[in-house]
């Protein structure tokens, strides 16, 4: 997964370079002994660029769901989804569930956002996940020569549901 996470952050950061745009996106650090909130932060003086990106990257050849369980953390007590949640709500910032679905070799990988709030209203109905056909429904962000780019509608769409 920390792959996507860097691809990700690439892609974001090289969006900001070409727009013109002022913003950069980075990855906080990992440590053994201590929960992370979210994989990515994005900091812009502009409000529609001021994100807490959480990534998630499954085998969609044998997952048809990501599950809250599975695929996400508890630390504390605390649901990984709880503590991002808690996060987002404070900062002010807006939240996106990237999740990347590969398909195994030579096949494409594709990746689509999840806005945040679609994320929280299906972990508080008690729903066991989000499922994969619902994330491929998404628009899936471009990903050309290996690398995934992100044009401006990807960050507003995110921002629209």
């Amino acid at each position: 997964m920390a792959d996507f996470e860097w691809e990700l952050m690439a892609a974001l950061n090289r969006f900001f370079e070409i727009r013109e745009v002022r913003g950069v996106a980075y990855r906080l650090k990992q440590s053994r002994y201590t929960s992370q909130v979210v994989d990515l932060l994005v900091d812009s003086p502009h409000s529609e660029y001021y994100m807490a990106i959480e990534c998630k990257s499954i085998d969609a050849r044998k997952a048809k769901t990501l599950y809250f369980t599975q695929h996400f953390s508890i630390a504390g007590g605390v649901h990984q989804i709880q503590r991002a949640d808690q996060f987002i709500e404070r900062s002010g910032r807006q939240g996106i569930l990237a999740v990347e679905l590969r398909r195994g070799p030579g096949k494409p990988k594709t990746a689509h956002l999840v806005p945040w709030k679609a994320v929280i209203e299906i972990f508080r109905s008690e729903s066991p996940g989000l499922l994969v056909e619902d994330i491929e429904a998404l628009p899936a962000l471009e990903r050309k020569n290996g690398t995934y780019r992100i044009v401006a509608e990807d960050l507003l769409f995110s921002r629209s549901l």
